[in-house]
């Protein structure tokens, strides 16, 4: 019994942590974070519409941001649009539409789509990745816009979170999805 109560209580202060806004990092000075010391982590198997998988997105705390990992191969050459979506829920072998719009979560959910928006950015939205002539890509950026722990930002939400590659690429302006087109590939977080 003593042990179940030490868990929830570590479990209500962990909820009950908020946070703020994390669109640029506030200093240099090196910290761990709750997720590292935790061991968190999260990944999302990619498929494309026809339900085959195309790529793996491995997400991983580094001090207080998540470093995004992204290798995918099967699709057209160039580069596209990647985003965090606020649902995590890939609608199969379609337009993946039940993924939802670009995760932005409060505080952040009045800002607007790119990262070269004065007005933004969303939580979810990435640098573009780029495919070569083979097929295959790869993307590692950093974001502090969002956690892999329970509150606020978390990727880990009650609805969840999907990653989503789009067919063109994104302008990092135009509200609300960079005119990055159709969805090409989505994996759900977990």
């Amino acid at each position: 019994m003593p042990r179940r109560i030490l868990l929830l209580t570590a479990f209500a202060a962990a909820a009950c942590q908020t946070s703020g806004d994390r669109g640029a990092a506030t200093d240099s000075t090196p910290a761990t974070s709750d997720a590292a010391a935790e061991g968190r982590s999260g990944a999302a198997d990619l498929m494309n519409s026809a339900g085959a998988v195309v790529g793996s997105v491995q997400l991983t705390p580094v001090g207080r941001a998540i470093r995004v990992t992204a290798d995918v191969k099967g699709l057209t050459p160039g580069p596209h649009g990647i985003h965090f979506h606020a649902v995590g829920e890939c609608d199969g072998f379609g337009s993946f539409a039940s993924a939802g719009d670009h995760y932005s979560p409060a505080p952040l959910d009045t800002r607007q789509h790119g990262l070269e928006n004065p007005a933004g950015p969303h939580a979810g939205d990435l640098p573009n990745i780029v495919i070569g002539s083979d097929g295959s890509g790869t993307l590692t950026t950093e974001t502090d816009r969002l956690t892999l722990m329970p509150g606020g930002q978390s990727v880990f939400d009650a609805d969840g979170t999907a990653i989503v590659i789009h067919a063109r690429e994104d302008d990092q302006r135009t509200d609300p999805s960079g005119n990055s087109g159709d969805r090409m590939a989505c994996g759900v977080v977990r």
